[in-house]
């Protein structure tokens, strides 16, 4: 996306509205996050069966993609990411509705398909707004939508020791994410940057594209992991009390928008490779930590190390896609974004089958890899 985009509004209007959609999409998955514990005990499935059911999830991003990039391109991004976040918090009620594991599935569906249309219609709009102010902000995006997630993890704490059932909370959600489409549609960017007539509404990333890929995969397979898995790591390895569960994910998210807030000044003073191999680290620490001590502090401080090291990754990446010399920015957005997704989709019901078969700690053992990942890729995919 060019600085050709149309803005009929202060830039500053757009920003906030862009900063809005961050905010609603980020509070729909945490809202579902914090009580996936919950869920899990209403419909008594163990780890494994969790796994199984949570692969729901990247089946509706699966159906999702030949879908989304035709919508986008048809209608633009200000129109899908309206519906998209509609789609998106509607399906929460469902899951919530949901009294066997048939109806979770269809529900998990429905939620996966909205959740990455969502992505990358926010994520078109967030390019927009860079096109705009001819800068890199993408990364204080992220730290909102990271931010919404901190929000949603501590509301969702909040209502378990009210005793408020999942299908109350997540209906209240729903409808408060429904009254802040209604409020910041009309200040979204209003057209994207026009792309040739017979560009491909989705195609592979080449090579540099697809380590960027590559690396959005690793670091979003950890962070889907931590979303999903954290409030069962601390139930049932930390073994927290019920009001403390939720404390590793909240230790996670605040780190992680804290983060991304800082990741643009941290990148121009060290650099985007230096800055990847850093965050791959604190990921791979962070992780060794909670495996190999399992206490309520010491896990609580490598949660909050993998949130730091996850926090500046994807917004890099994106915003290294947007720049890309082989196709067109949002082309590129879509298609790095897509293989990026993936990994936090498919990452948490991996965790599960992985748990089933060995343990809860050696699925968070395996992950820390993703962190080596990253560090190890960060100079070859960041190569100009």
């Amino acid at each position: 996306m060019q600085a050709s985009v149309v803005a009929s509004r202060p830039r500053h209007i757009h920003r906030l509205a862009v900063s809005a959609s961050f905010l609603l999409q980020g509070l729909c998955f945490s809202t579902w996050a914090s009580r996936i514990p919950t869920v899990q005990q209403k419909l008594h499935l163990s780890e494994t069966e969790l796994g199984g059911v949570l692969l729901a999830v990247p089946v509706g991003l699966i159906v999702s993609l030949p879908i989304t990039g035709w919508l986008v391109a048809k209608h633009g991004s200000r129109t899908m990411t309206v519906l998209a976040v509609l789609l998106y918090s509607g399906a929460l009620p469902l899951l919530g509705l949901a009294q066997n594991v048939p109806q979770l599935l269809a529900a998990l569906v429905i939620f996966g398909f909205g959740s990455n249309m969502a992505n990358i219609s926010v994520n078109t709009q967030g390019v927009g707004v860079e096109a705009i102010y001819g800068k890199s902000i993408l990364a204080t995006f992220h730290g909102i939508w990271s931010l919404a997630g901190f929000v949603g993890a501590a509301l969702g704490t909040a209502m378990i020791g009210w005793g408020i059932a999942p299908l109350q909370h997540f209906t209240i959600m729903a409808l408060v994410i429904w009254l802040g489409v209604a409020l910041m549609r009309p200040y979204l960017v209003p057209a994207d940057a026009p792309s040739p007539a017979d560009q491909p509404l989705f195609v592979l990333p080449d090579k540099s594209l697809m380590l960027l890929g590559v690396l959005a995969f690793c670091s979003l397979l950890s962070e889907g992991t931590m979303f999903d898995w954290s409030g069962v790591y601390f139930k049932k390895i930390v073994l927290a009390e019920k009001a403390q569960v939720g404390l590793g994910f909240s230790a996670f998210m605040a780190m992680m928008a804290t983060g991304r807030f800082f990741a643009d000044w941290f990148t121009d003073k060290f650099g985007r490779a230096r800055t990847l191999q850093f965050s791959g680290t604190l990921t791979t620490v962070g992780l060794a930590l909670a495996v190999a001590f399992p206490t309520l502090l010491i896990a609580s401080i490598g949660f909050m190390l993998v949130g730091l090291g996850v926090s500046s990754v994807v917004p890099l990446v994106y915003s290294a896609a947007g720049k890309s010399r082989t196709m067109p920015a949002g082309v590129a957005l879509a298609a790095v974004s897509t293989v990026g997704f993936a990994g936090f989709l498919l990452g948490p019901p991996l965790i599960g089958l992985v748990a089933g078969a060995t343990s809860l700690r050696v699925s968070f053992a395996i992950i820390a890899v993703m962190g080596l990942a990253v560090a190890a890729l960060a100079r070859p995919a960041t190569a100009d």
